[in-house]
């Protein structure tokens, strides 16, 4: 049954806050798709993103562009065309995903991990392309040519210089405060390099936006299932493009009323709240080149810390990841490769 507040809320969201079709791919490819197999046929993503105003020639121009910059590959079948994530393309939502669904870490050793690029040693496509990805990672340039993250691990960091061939170029090494305590230097530094009063105000919005929307799924009213999908997507959209510039420093560096606290547990709260009734809404909307879409990596719903036990009490959904009258044959499933890390498939 639809939710009139709701369906009002997603209509005024929609018209005054700009979704641009290429980033909300991805971010649908991300947090909705991928732990289905990742793969769908381009038709029925068509009819996925429809009710958040994205119109077919819209998805069309995007998944080219996104194919183009290496996000999407494309596989041709007849006169149709299937879609999913490129090896580099699931390298970057790994690990910005992992930064969204996992708690952030708030003790730290006084470590920072520290890339140097000197100057010359790399092409000014590839020195922006490590920029671009150590950015994303939540590095912040702390001078000229010099990166440095307090709670970043290496295996990370390998992933980014491999995957941008620059792992022979520059120079990584491990420094350490020489105090235990956070001097005032050290937080004016941290605050003026990842421009933390800008990030504050991106939460603070995000909290007055979609603060509503969780009063009216605790009402008790049911929820229809394509506004618990528009409004999961919404959700994860926004929380993502936030998280880009938020480097997720330990919560020592930060101030005790660092909204961003606040803005993850009402986003979790949400997610709960939509994500099985979301997951049939997609059940019944994508297909594959094999048919109708495989049940969900069981790791859907340990988002969040949920666990697909609370899912299953919360609305009657298997273990699985789908609903019961959904449920996808194991031998269907098997022929589907997972989202592993660094796009192998397991």
């Amino acid at each position: 049954m639809t939710h009139r507040s709701l369906e009002r809320w997603i209509g005024d969201t929609l018209a005054t806050v700009p979704v641009r079709a290429n980033s909300l791919i991805v971010t649908v490819f991300g947090d909705a798709i991928a732990p289905h197999g990742g793969t769908v046929w381009l038709g029925s993503l068509i009819e996925l993103l429809a009710p958040i105003g994205i119109n077919s020639r819209a998805v069309r121009t995007s998944v080219f562009r996104l194919t183009q910059e290496e996000w999407l590959q494309a596989s041709p079948i007849g006169r149709r065309s299937a879609y999913r994530l490129t090896p580099a393309g699931t390298r970057r939502i790994h690990h910005a995903y992992r930064r969204i669904y996992d708690a952030p870490q708030e003790k730290w050793n006084g470590e920072w991990q520290i890339v140097f690029v000197p100057e010359g040693r790399l092409p000014p496509k590839l020195r922006d392309e490590l920029r671009r990805d150590l950015l994303w990672e939540g590095y912040g340039a702390v001078a000229p040519g010099v990166f440095a993250h307090p709670s970043a691990g290496p295996d990370e960091l390998r992933e980014v210089l491999q995957q941008t061939g620059s792992d022979d170029k520059v120079v990584t090494f491990r420094a350490r405060t020489l105090d235990d305590a956070v001097p005032r230097p050290l937080q004016s530094l941290v605050h003026d390099c990842w421009h933390l009063d800008r990030v504050a105000a991106d939460y603070l919005r995000f909290e007055e936006r979609f603060r509503p929307t969780l009063k009216w799924l605790s009402s008790g009213k049911s929820c229809d299932p394509r506004q618990c999908f528009v409004l999961r997507t919404l959700l994860i959209h926004e929380f993502r493009r936030i998280l880009l510039r938020d480097p997720q420093l330990p919560g020592s560096l930060l101030a005790a009323d660092w909204p961003g606290r606040t803005a993850r547990t009402l986003c979790q709260k949400i997610y709960r709240q939509t994500l099985a009734p979301s997951e049939e809404y997609l059940l019944h909307t994508l297909r594959t080149p094999e048919g109708g879409l495989p049940a969900a990596d069981p790791g859907l719903y340990r988002r969040f810390s949920g666990t697909p036990e609370t899912a299953t009490d919360a609305a009657g959904t298997a273990a699985t990841g789908a609903p019961a009258r959904n449920r996808t044959e194991p031998s269907r499933i098997a022929q589907q490769p997972a989202w592993g890390k660094n796009g192998a498939q397991k």
